[in-house]
């Protein structure tokens, strides 16, 4: 090639990157332009960068601040602010029932998909988008989520209560401190162990997460919740760097042994069933309840094998960390105030002594009637719910109005529970401190409708009531076995918030009584 030819080349290529980047400058002018004037959304206050892109809200994510951010958001910008060019952030209260009330016309958006388990016949009930699909299989097992058959799995809730106390009372001879969150996370972990899975992990035996089932999650549900919020068409390509990753390589093999221990417990189900002088299933815990339900109506309700470890790796994604969130937040904000505490111990004190909480155990209903403990739970909730983002929502496609103001269809929209919870219009001038008081005045059942801490609508999370069922139970427990002090309680606690509002470790002293 000659001399004139190879500068000739040289010149093409220049001339190449020159119209290739004069094309992007101009794409991405057109569509700061739009985005900024044309669009729809175009009248919606918010940061320049959230309406133009969607590396906004990713960043946000990634910085593991996300409610933090909406927060200050919705104080400057309003009820309505726009968090990316397709997507709003409400704060108003009674927008809940417009996004998320039953038959609201309001469908789940593909930010859900990141949370979805590969190979499954059908989406699990918290990431599936299609209503129809949804409200079918829901159908299929939603008698074994009911009250009512949750308390038939109170002995297995006992079992896991058992170990706990034993634990603290472990801790109160050794005078030494721990991590309530982390306790929390393993008694919550445990229990759903004995639920789905037949019997514990054994974290709390074993006296730390000798599976690496936490570190799966922390490490797993971040990535997840960053994937979910980014574009759609980069999710694959981040999800495989992700895979390259040493620290998820072994999240990823903690849930290959937890799949093995489904298959375990599914396969003694089947065992157990195929014998000719054992036609039921003795447990009555949930696997063995789905289980059933495959046997007796599978090949009718096209429910497989698959269909009910489905359901075990479901409840163990939904029912473990938010219930230990809520378990351990409550506990700190009872602690962290020394009138709530005496107020509280003294209501389990004068029950147990009328014979009103039974001894060893004490059971969900008795726990229920208990007006202040029910107060402390519910401001646990609403104080530090369990999700630190919106939970988005597609506008119906002819379109709807929220807020006073209208929203063209396609819109996606969501409410941040640790934003509307703490809105002064519905709870209060001290909104923002704990006061299970708010729970005792007339008419504060009013207040219910506006807690999302499980949902809302018919998309409410089918494990609330196992979560319930739980935090009833142990708290009074704990607290009628062992007097607890918060450690260093003048500091305010610290959080991050991928999906999960997840409270720093919160550390405790044991004493007993």
């Amino acid at each position: 090639m000659g001399r004139f030819e190879l500068l000739d080349l040289q010149l093409t290529y220049h001339g190449l990157l020159r119209g290739f980047g004069f094309l992007l400058a101009t794409y991405w002018f057109t569509w700061i332009v739009y985005a900024r004037v044309f669009h729809p959304l175009a009248r919606f206050p918010g940061p320049f960068w959230a309406s133009v892109s969607r590396a906004w809200i990713v960043r946000s994510v990634i910085r593991g601040n996300p409610h933090e951010t909406q927060r200050l958001l919705h104080a400057k910008y309003g009820r309505i602010v726009r968090i990316a060019p397709n997507e709003l952030a409400i704060s108003d209260p009674e927008a809940i029932k417009t996004i998320y009330g039953v038959n609201s016309g309001f469908t789940k958006t593909d930010f859900y998909l990141a949370f979805r388990a590969p190979y499954t016949r059908y989406p699990d009930h918290f990431t599936s988008t299609d209503e129809k699909v949804h409200a079918q299989r829901r159908r299929i097992v939603n008698g074994v989520y009911n009250m009512q058959s949750i308390l038939q799995s109170e002995p297995y809730v006992n079992k896991c209560t058992d170990v706990l106390l034993q634990k603290f009372g472990d801790f109160a001879d050794s005078k030494s401190s721990i991590d309530l969150l982390e306790w929390a996370r393993m008694y919550a972990y445990d229990v759903i162990g004995e639920l789905y899975f037949s019997k514990m992990f054994g974290l709390m035996k074993a006296n730390g997460d000798q599976l690496g089932i936490m570190k799966s999650t922390d490490t797993l549900i971040p990535a997840m919740a960053i994937s979910a919020v980014m574009p759609s068409y980069l999710r694959s390509f981040f999800m495989f760097i992700g895979v390259l990753f040493a620290e998820t390589r072994k999240a990823l093999s903690a849930l290959d042994g937890l799949a093995t221990t489904a298959d375990s417990a599914v396969k003694s189900h089947v065992q157990a069933s195929s014998e000719p002088d054992d036609t039921t299933i003795r447990r009555t815990d949930i696997i063995s309840k789905v289980f059933n339900i495959h046997k007796d109506q599978g090949e009718k309700l096209d429910f497989q094998i698959d269909d009910v470890k489905l359901e075990a790796f479901g409840g163990y994604f939904a029912g473990s960390d938010t219930t230990a969130i809520h378990l351990s937040t409550t506990l700190y904000h009872i602690l962290r105030n020394p009138g709530v505490y005496a107020a509280l111990n003294s209501e389990i004190t004068q029950a147990t002594s009328r014979g009103e909480l039974s001894v060893p155990y004490i059971s969900y209903h008795e726990a229920s009637k208990l007006p202040y403990l029910s107060a402390c739970i519910k401001e646990g909730a609403r104080l530090h719910p369990s999700v630190a983002l919106t939970m988005p929502r597609q506008v119906p496609s002819k379109g709807c109005d929220i807020s006073g103001q209208w929203i063209p269809g396609g819109v996606h929209v969501g409410i941040n529970p640790t934003v509307v919870q703490l809105d002064r219009t519905v709870f209060g001038d001290d909104a923002e401190e704990y006061n299970p008081d708010r729970w005792l005045k007339p008419d504060a059942d009013k207040m219910n409708k506006y807690i999302l801490q499980f949902g809302a609508g018919s998309r409410m999370c089918m494990g609330k009531n196992i979560s319930l069922c739980e935090i009833y139970k142990v708290i009074p427990e704990l607290l009628r076995s062992y007097r607890l002090e918060l450690l260093s309680p003048e500091k305010n606690l610290e959080t991050s918030g991928f999906w999960f509002y997840k409270p720093v470790p919160m550390h405790i002293r044991v004493y007993r009584k």
